[in-house]
């Protein structure tokens, strides 16, 4: 049998087990909540099950920038929780005071990697609302990367009123109004929970949903990761920047936040130019692979990046550019989306990302909406603010394209810009590349960051705060009282 004909086989025997995985766990997922004979005998995830259990012993919420929130160790007072077991489908949720999990030693996620998450922020408004920004592309993602792993469906809907809910109740103290423009960042995960070591599917699972307090790792316009609970960490930190005002506030003992702490949070800060550092990945590394799970949101795909990832820190730079095979074809910045902004040599000027079709990237929400935003507002002949009036359209292309197309844009001048796109660096402008021994140096055109990347930055930061309405900021009503 050919290679090609047993990866045909494989892909099929993939999408005919996650079929059946949301046929047998949560057939309501499926059009019209037919499943074509098949009848639910199992409960599915009921958000308006929730029970509720108030922490009597909440958290003081740490300063903003402060050491606390650098260490992405700090969650809110309360977390969600649901069961679920092959043979009675999904118990009620609990809303419920956070602290640990038990598991048994045998339990699947701890040997099989039988695990998924999302990452979302939760959003104080300049106007004083609470939002999330198109959490029903989170959760139908999660539900995608769920049934890869082997693990049970859900209705997104129901992940998606779960994840308002914790929101509602722990938002108001966490996200206060006298700090618009802030957020929380939301983790719901999924695990294997079942004990038994045989190599099979879950026969248990635990959904559980977190909210920890977050840098910004996207202010100023790059960074290089410091710790600033534990400098011993910080390699090389001759080539580190980071977040300028938690660094000035630590730097002069001016933080709110607790003083030894602050003692701690000594550390330099560079003065090299904005922007990401990016070192792109070597033939003997690779990320992910065409029909593999690089498009799923698993701890898997992490985990073993984490290497190289800290290695590329401690040389100064802020992420891997992952390259694929012998062209070296562009695929992502460490767990971003990555965009070059060009112009082709027949003078065309171009938004240009990798495609989605062979599974290697993820469908990156920032990334979506990037593309959904620049189609509508900087196409050619697309309306365009009054301000932005005299700017030039450019088109955006989703295709494969390589490091050596890169290299040739830059020895031609024709690159424009390069951004990453994701949760946790948002919209961050690229400043240098290195590849194969040489330094390739991005334009920033505005100083600090792109053209392109400001405003399309600018419009959602728009929309997550509030600035504009629009229907992918969804507004959570404040109701702490009621669960």
């Amino acid at each position: 049998m050919s290679p090609s004909a047993v990866l045909q086989t494989t892909s099929e025997l993939t999408v005919s087990g996650i079929k059946h995985t949301i046929e047998k766990t949560a057939p309501s997922t499926i059009a019209n909540g037919h499943t074509k004979g098949t009848k639910s005998t199992v409960a599915e995830l009921d958000a308006s099950k929730l029970m509720f259990t108030r922490n009597t012993d909440p958290k003081v919420v740490p300063e903003p920038d402060s050491p606390e929130v650098w260490a992405q160790a700090t969650c809110t007072d309360h977390m969600i929780t649901a069961k679920w077991t092959l043979q009675s489908g999904w118990e009620a949720p609990h809303l419920q005071p956070y602290g640990p999990l038990s598991l048994m030693p045998t339990a699947s996620v701890l040997h099989y990697a039988t695990e998924c998450f999302e990452g979302m922020k939760l959003y104080r408004g300049h106007d004083g609302l609470l939002r999330l920004f198109r959490p029903d592309l989170n959760t139908r993602r999660m539900l995608s990367s769920s049934t890869r792993i082997s693990l049970p469906a859900f209705n997104p809907d129901a992940l998606e009123a779960l994840l308002i809910a914790l929101c509602a109740r722990d938002g108001e103290k966490w996200l206060p109004k006298s700090r618009p423009g802030s957020f929380l960042y939301l983790r719901p995960t999924m695990i294997g929970s079942g004990p038994g070591l045989g190599v099979q599917v879950p026969k248990e699972a635990l959904l559980y949903i977190i909210i920890t307090c977050f840098p910004a790792f996207d202010e100023p316009a790059g960074t290089v990761f410091v710790d600033p609970t534990n400098p011993a960490n910080n390699e090389n930190t001759d080539n580190n920047i980071t977040n300028s005002s938690h660094a000035n506030s630590t730097a002069n003992g001016t933080s709110n936040g607790d003083t030894a702490a602050q003692e701690t949070a000594q550390f330099p800060v560079s003065t090299r130019k904005p922007g990401l550092r990016l070192l792109a990945s070597k033939e003997d590394t690779i990320r992910a692979w065409p029909n593999g799970f690089g498009c799923a949101k698993l701890g898997a795909n992490y985990g073993p990046s984490l290497i190289a990832q800290a290695e590329a820190r401690a040389r100064g730079y802020d992420q891997i550019l992952w390259l694929f095979g012998a062209h070296c074809e562009v695929t992502e910045a460490g767990a971003s989306n990555f965009f070059v902004v060009w112009r082709t040599r027949e003078g065309k000027l171009q938004l240009v990302t990798a495609p989605l079709e062979d599974k290697i990237i993820l469908d990156g929400i920032t990334r979506r909406s990037v593309l959904q935003l620049a189609r509508e507002q900087l196409a050619d002949g697309g309306k365009r603010e009054e301000s932005l009036t005299g700017l030039e359209g450019l088109e955006c292309v989703e295709r494969k394209y390589t490091m050596g197309e890169v290299c040739e844009a830059i020895e031609e001048g024709r690159l424009e810009e390069a951004f990453a796109a994701g949760t946790a660096y948002f919209i961050s402008p690229i400043n240098e590349i290195h590849f194969r021994g040489k330094d390739l140096e991005i334009p920033l055109s505005e100083g600090v960051t792109g053209t392109y990347a400001r405003i399309l930055k600018k419009w959602l930061k728009d929309i997550m705060y509030g600035n504009v309405q629009h229907p992918w900021g969804v507004v959570v009503d404040e109701k702490p009282e009621e669960y």
